[in-house]
Order: C-alpha cells, then structure tokens, then sequence
C-alpha cells in the first residue's frame, strides 16, 4: 500500500483504531474505582479514627473536646470502629460517646477532665428534678444516652482533676466554678444497652466516677477507681439496671463504692477489693432482686460495707453475699425496712405491700473497729453519735418484717468497749441510716422485727471488753441457731437477751469466756424457746427472766 492510501483512510476506521486504548483505560479505571470502593466497605464499622488526625493536640493545656468529640462523630457515621486516644494528655470538657463506638485508651494516654467549669453541660435526655433516683446530676466528662455497642477501654487515665472542684471553704466558689450536681461524673450512661468498661484507671472524679442508669447489658472489668479528694466521690452507681456484670475491678473512694439503688436486677460482682469512708454495697429504694456478691475484700471502710434501706412498698428478693473479707470496718452489716411517710392520695386502689425476703450471708471473716481513718485522706474523718461501735443490725420498725435472713459461716471479731448505759439503750422505731439508731445495745447482732431467721456457724468475739449482750432478738420469729460461739463478760445481763421472741431453736451453743447468764428472756409474749445441747458452762446460769416472761416459755435439754 502506497502512502495515498495510508492516507485515504477513511474517518470511520480512523475512529475504530482510536477507540481501542480508550476502551482499555475506561475499563482500568472502573475497575480501580471499585476496587477502592469495596476496600472501603471492607473497613465499615473496623476503622481507627486517631484523635490526632481530627486536630487534637495532646499537649495537657490546649482543649482538645471539639477534636474528640469530631472523631466519634465520624466513627459512629462510619458504622462504628476504635476512637483512638494516643501518647498524651487530652484536656476536654463534656463528650458524648455514641453507638457502635469503641474509645480506646493507650497506656500512655491520658483524658485530663477541664479545670473550666463552662465547658461542662448537662446531658440531653437524663432526668434531673423530680426523681429522687436520678436527681444526683446529669453532666458527664464522658457520657452517652440511648445508645448501644459501647466500649471503653485500653490501660490509659481518666483523670477527673476533682480537686478543682472543691470549695477551698464554706460559701467559696470551687477553683472550678461549678460544684453540688453540677459536677462532672467520670463515665455518664443513660439508657444504653451493651456496655463494656475495662482496664482503665479512673482517678480523682469531681462527682461518683461511673455512674450507670437503667441501662442492660452491662460489664465492667479490671479497671481501677481511685477518687478521694471530694465529697460524694462514689465508686460505681447503678441505678435501676439489668444484667450487669462487675469483675476484677479494685475501687477506693470517698463514699458509696458500689450503691445499686433503684431497681436493679440480675447482678453479680466478685473478684473485687474495696475501701471508703462511707459503705461499700449500699441499696436503697425500688425492687432489687437477683444480686450476688462474691469473693470480694473490703478493708479500711468506715461507714457500714453493706448497708440497705427499704420502704413498705419494696419488694426485695435473693440477695446473697458471700466468700467475702472484711478488714478493719465499722457497721458491718446493716438492713433497715419501714413505712415511709406518703402523702394524701385521692386514688381508690390502697399501695401495694412489699417485702424484704431471701438475704444470706455466707463464709464472712470480719474485724471490726470503732472508727478510723484512712492514710490518703486530705482531711480527718469525723464520726456522728452513733457510728461507733456497731454490730450486724437488722431492723424492721413498727409492723414491718425482714424475712428469711440467713448467716452461714460468719466469724466476726470486734473491737467491742460498749458500756452499761448502751446494754440498756432502747432502740428507737426509725431505720433510716445505720448510725441513727445509736449505738446498738448488742456487740455482735441486733435483730427486730425478723421471720424465718438462721444462724449457723457463727462466732462473735471482742478483743476489748464489752458489757453489751453478744445478740439480741427483739420480736424475732421462727428462728434457728445452730452453733453459735460468742464471748460473755459477768458485768452484762447476758449473752443473749431475748425480747418477745417466738418460735425460737438454739442448738450446740457456746459460751466462749466468763459470763453471768446466758440466755436473758423477757416480755410476757415470749413463747416456744428450745435450747438443745451445747456448751454453756462458762454461764454462771443458763436462764434468766424478766419482764413478765414465763419460765414455761423457755425448754432446755442439756
């Protein structure tokens, strides 16, 4: 072919020579653009969003929430994945973590609370006035609301810098400028559902550290509480929650380490160390049930480790507490259930009654002090009338009944020193906190108004002398004590001191020291007391009588 032809051709087959590397390129691209696109889809919901890459400085002073706050929003957008916080101390006010979200924290990371009161705010969606229940406080360093597939983690810090928020005097501003419920909580959830908190170490909360609201799906593990610098620095509080699960967790507080109030249900917490100066497992209101506790230790905790407050209309069930250490603490053990005053209702239908019912206690070793005072507290602790030298008290006041409580296994040692005038104290019909009823007029328990109540294998001893009887049962009925230990002194009226009881098995008994008497009936409603066997030697008399109550009450097979 001659170059005339080369050049005849025609403009078709020019296009059709064209077209080739053209339709070749296209299709590399396509190909490219959703090969992207797929390695994109792969990564949905898996992704790391680094706060540094959303501008967040990790220099301790700059305030790095809008940068933070900027990652979850795109890690929850994306369909969740790690918000990671790196090497460096964030400083950030109130953050609201969202669903399907992990926040990781590396060991080197640290969240650093603001010190700037205005850049906290209360969370959208969680009740303040109004509830009892929730009226402690809606603002969260970190906090979330009706969200689901929640993670914190990592062995990083979440420093609350509570000190900041304490009022240096009364009626002076906190360096803050905020305090009372205005306050920031460590860990705020409203709501959620599949929560997971682990590792991490929570220091200096300005309020309770995590505090967790009718929420289920719960576990906590491993992390590490250390808040003493403020009043109200509780632990964790529970309130009205389902399915949760606290594991190895180490907490020391201020005041309430674990209150569950509310109604909280399906509960277990073991592997745990605890100390406060106030109570370590306090519940009060709502319809508790399906709560246990195990191989726990408390220590330095001076204000009542187990404390519970019920009204007539809780209905409280299977509550067990178990394989737990108790080392240097007052109370130790208190339940109080009354009618609380309500307000005139025009409403036809009378409340419902509750109940208390189906507590046990089980394998207990207890040292008990009057008070103390913990090494790490900025301030001394003062103690109210009455909070020294308590024992295990169970009181149902007026006609209310506690029912089927029982102790297995309980080995308590006091530091004992009660007097003649406590001996003869008359307890008065409230049971509000556990020191309000004064100083008890027993060492080791004082039981009123109890149903179905047992004791076996329990030991009572003091290790300073105490003129108190070891037990008393003021109108308890249907009960059996099957070997129980306890120290007498010939200065008291007895070891046990009986009020109105009906109803009531003593068997294999011991009298560990000297004592006057050991069993002291009184009132003429005593009825159906048998004493089988034991040792009562050290008793200069095994019965006493008083008050009206009938030597014909009482049965003793030696």
């Amino acid at each position: 072919m001659n170059t005339s032809d080369k050049s005849s051709l025609s403009r078709r087959e020019w296009m059709e020579r064209l077209s080739v590397p053209v339709l070749v390129g296209s299709t590399l691209l396509a190909a490219n653009s959703r090969a992207a696109e797929s390695s994109e889809n792969k990564l949905l919901g898996a992704k790391i969003y680094n706060v540094r890459d959303f501008g967040a400085k990790g220099d301790g002073t700059t305030l790095d929430t809008a940068a933070v706050q900027a990652a979850i929003d795109a890690c929850t957008k994306d369909r969740g994945g790690v918000v990671l916080i790196p090497a460096g101390d964030f400083v950030i006010g109130s953050t609201e973590l969202k669903s399907n979200v992990t926040l990781h924290i590396a060991a080197q990371g640290k969240i650093l609370g603001t010190v700037d009161g205005k850049q906290y705010h209360a969370a959208d969606g969680i009740p303040l006035e109004g509830d009892s229940t929730l009226g402690d406080g809606n603002v969260g360093l970190i906090f979330a609301v009706k969200a689901e597939n929640i993670t914190i983690e990592g062995t990083g810090t979440i420093d609350g810098q509570g000190a900041q928020f304490r009022s240096p005097s009364p009626g002076v501003p906190p360096p803050a400028g905020i305090g009372g419920a205005k306050r920031p909580y460590h860990l705020l959830f409203h709501q959620c559902k599949n929560l997971i908190i682990r590792d991490i170490f929570l220091k200096d909360s300005a309020f309770h550290s995590v505090r967790i609201i009718q929420s289920q799906y719960v576990k906590v593990d491993g992390i590490h509480i250390h808040s003493r610098l403020i009043s109200n620095a509780d632990g964790f509080h529970f309130i009205s929650s389902q399915y949760v699960h606290i594991t190895n967790c180490d907490v020391e507080c201020q005041d309430d380490a674990c209150a569950l109030f509310g109604s909280n249900k399906f509960v277990t917490v073991s592997n745990c160390t605890f100390t406060t100066r106030w109570s370590v497992f306090r519940f009060g209101g709502g319809d508790p049930e399906n709560v246990t506790v195990s191989n726990c230790v408390i220590y330095e905790t001076y204000g009542c480790p187990i404390k519970m407050r019920f009204s007539s209309r809780s209905k409280v069930q299977n509550l067990t507490f178990s394989n737990i250490i108790m080392k240097d603490v007052t109370g130790p053990i208190s339940i109080g259930l009354s009618s609380r005053s309500r307000q005139q209702t025009t409403s036809p239908t009378p409340e419902e009654k509750g109940f208390v019912r189906n507590i046990r206690f089980s394998n207990i070793r207890a040292t008990v002090v009057a008070q103390g005072q913990q090494s790490d507290f900025p301030w001394p602790q003062n103690y109210r009338p009455g909070e020294t030298r308590q024992c295990i008290v169970l009181n149902g006041v007026g006609e209310e009944f506690l029912e089927e409580i029982s102790f297995n296994d309980v080995h308590i040692t006091y530091e004992g020193g009660g007097t003649a005038e406590e001996a003869k104290a008359e307890v008065p019909q409230l049971a509000g906190e556990y020191f309000e009823i004064g100083t008890p007029p027993a060492y080791g328990l004082y039981a009123r108004n109890v149903r179905k109540l047992t004791l076996n294998d329990v030991r009572f001893e003091v290790t300073k002398a105490d003129v108190r009887p070891a037990v008393i049962f003021d109108h308890v009925q249907d009960a059996a004590v099957h070997s129980l230990s306890a120290q007498g002194n010939k200065e008291a009226a007895a070891v046990l001191r009986f009020v109105e009881p009906r109803d009531v098995l003593l068997t294999a008994s011991r009298v560990l020291t000297p004592a006057a008497v050991f069993l002291q009936a009184e009132g003429a409603a005593t009825e159906g007391i048998t004493i089988d066997g034991g040792d009562l030697t050290k008793a200069a008399a095994p019965l006493a009588f008083k008050n009206g109550a009938d030597s014909k009450a009482v049965k003793l097979r030696a």
